[in-house]
Formats: structure tokens, sequence, C-alpha cells
């Protein structure tokens, strides 16, 4: 499963470069990109062979799924982890199937709008207690932003990093990447988790945000699209870190 793992991480760097890059521009005042999953296999797309590099992405996290599902099936003893690389193994599957979508679709709708949380809301908030089971969601969001932030800032990571085979220049560059970009990455989920809550609490569907909403509404704090390039930047951060865990990620 080692390989199949190494390809997930770097198909995840992908995806992380272009969805900051895609930011950044967003930031500069480009209102017509979309800084998601889905702007970024657009940009994909474009790009000669695009189709064929789509395919390869889709097997990319492929194997990201199947490493996180032998983890959870065979490896993991703890409850806690196995439960947490079994919604890992979910999770990626369904992105998988959803560029697999778009690559078939040759540039058709996948997964990654800002309409899907909407939809998701107003089907949890016409449940009975709908209202609170939706808050909860939301402050679960937030509570996993806010771990992934502080155990990337605390470089947790180095634990799984082969780091005896990098030279110190390499390992400074590896630990700057996973802490910022792992702080970035917590922020957008912890305020994606924000908006989950305002939607709850003003029982308003539509105020539920995707990835390209919520990084658009970093632009909108008193930082001004400063903070919004700050939070892309970390997510080109942790792109890179996600090709170097490809590297030398224990697995």
């Amino acid at each position: 499963m080692g390989p199949a793992g190494r390809a997930g991480f770097t198909a995840r760097g992908v995806i992380y470069l272009l969805v900051g890059f895609l930011a950044v521009r967003v930031a500069f005042g480009d209102a017509a990109t979309q800084a998601d999953r889905q702007g970024a296999l657009r940009q994909i797309a474009a790009q000669p062979f695009g189709t064929a590099l789509l395919w390869l992405l889709a097997a990319g996290l492929a194997g990201m799924a199947l490493w996180r599902g032998a983890l959870a099936l065979l490896v993991d003893r703890k409850a806690g982890k196995r439960l947490a690389n079994g919604g890992r193994a979910a999770f990626y599957a369904l992105v998988c199937w959803g560029t697999a979508a778009y690559a078939a679709g040759a540039g058709g709708s996948s997964g990654g709008s800002d309409q899907e949380p909407k939809d998701w809301t107003a089907h949890i908030l016409k449940l009975p207690a709908g209202r609170w089971l939706t808050g909860a969601a939301g402050l679960a969001l937030c509570g996993v932003g806010v771990v992934i932030a502080v155990r990337a800032l605390r470089r947790k990571f180095l634990k799984k990093l082969d780091t005896a085979r990098m030279g110190p220049r390499v390992r400074t560059a590896v630990t700057v990447c996973g802490a910022l970009g792992g702080a970035a990455r917590g922020a957008v989920y912890a305020g994606a988790g924000v908006f989950v809550v305002i939607a709850a609490v003003r029982f308003q569907p539509h105020q539920a945000k995707g990835m390209d909403e919520t990084l658009r509404a970093f632009a909108h704090t008193p930082a001004g699209p400063w903070l919004l390039v700050a939070v892309a930047v970390g997510l080109m951060l942790f792109g890179l870190f996600s090709f170097a865990s490809a590297r030398w990620r224990r697995l």
C-alpha cells in the first residue's frame, strides 16, 4: 500500500497547490476564478493532455483512499484512529469519484461547488432538531480546524516523516511548509465551520459556504485581501508539504 499512499499525497499536493494559486488570483481581483477543487480541476483540464492528467489525479486519489482504508482495516488498533482513517478513506473515495466524473465529462460538474454545503445544510435543518444537529456539525468542523492548526504549529507531523534522510535545509523547509501550511488548512476548516454555525443560528442554509466562498470571506475581514493572500500562500505551502510527505512519510 506504500506506493498508493505516496501517489495519494502527490495528488493532494497538486490540488492544494492549485487552490492556493487560484485563491491568490481571487485576492488580487480575479472575481471569475473559483478557488476550490473544481477550480483546480478546471485548470488541469485546460492544459495540454488535461484529460489524461485528470485521470492520473483520480488514480492518485484512489491510492490515498485505498491506503487510508487499509490502515483502518488492517493496521489501526485503536478505535479512534480506525474511525479517523475510515472517514478519510471515504472522503478521498468521494473526491476520487468526483475527479473521475469530471474527467469523463470533459469538464463537467464536480463536487467542489459552493452549492453542496448549502444543500446539505438545508436537508439537515429540515430534520427534527435540525438546527441543533447543524450547529453541532459546525462546531465539530471548527474543532477539526483548530486541531489541525494546533498540531501543525506544534510540528506533530515530524513524527511521521523520515527526517533522518533529509538535509538540514530540507528539513527546515519541510517544517515551515508543514507548520504554516497546516495552520492555513486548519483556518479554512474552522472558517467553514463558523458559517455552518451561523446557518444554524439564523436558520438560513444559504449561510453555509464551501471552500471558494470561505476563502473569499477572508478578504472581507479588517485585514482585507492580505489575509486571503496569507491563507492562499499557506495552502500552497501545504501542497509542497504534501509532496514532501509523498517522499519522506513513513507508510
